[in-house]
């Protein structure tokens, strides 16, 4: 992927996670669509901030070849991630909605495995899409059509 698809790919995947969040909030709280708003926006911007951070450290603790990484070891950068971003995120729900830290904690945990099964849909269909649309630009290389 060139730099500017990846940019496309990031925007529109941040832009559907929150939309989706949002709209699935509102579907179990009864918190109004403007704070679920600012509130989901906010622990997107974070979570890529902490993305960047907890990644650029762990790669200091843990040096070496990425790919060659054990299963054991990305299991434990996924909880080190989340339980950081737990950390952050559930006091600044907790505050942003005026709920307590359980249901923020609740809150946050559905969020979080939302996005988890929504990353693996988003990725698999955009993949799959890609890769159509390349191919029919390849087929069509090299054919002026005309429109009728």
């Amino acid at each position: 992927m060139q730099p500017i698809e990846r940019l496309f790919h990031a925007v529109l995947f941040e832009v559907l996670a929150i939309s989706l969040s949002i709209v699935g909030l509102m579907v179990f709280t009864d918190h109004p669509v403007t704070k679920l708003s600012g509130t989901m926006i906010t622990v997107a911007t974070i979570a890529m901030v902490w993305n960047m951070v907890f990644n650029a450290l762990f790669d200091r603790l843990i040096p070496g070849k990425r790919e060659e990484r054990s299963f054991m070891t990305r299991i434990m950068q996924v909880i080190g991630f989340e339980g950081g971003l737990l950390l952050i995120t559930v006091p600044l729900m907790a505050w942003m909605l005026s709920v307590g830290l359980w249901e923020a904690f609740a809150m946050d945990i559905s969020v979080t495995l939302f996005i988890t099964v929504y990353a693996f849909i988003f990725n698999y269909c955009y993949d799959h899409l890609r890769a159509a649309i390349l191919r029919h630009r390849q087929g069509n290389a090299g054919h002026d059509h005309l429109p009728v």
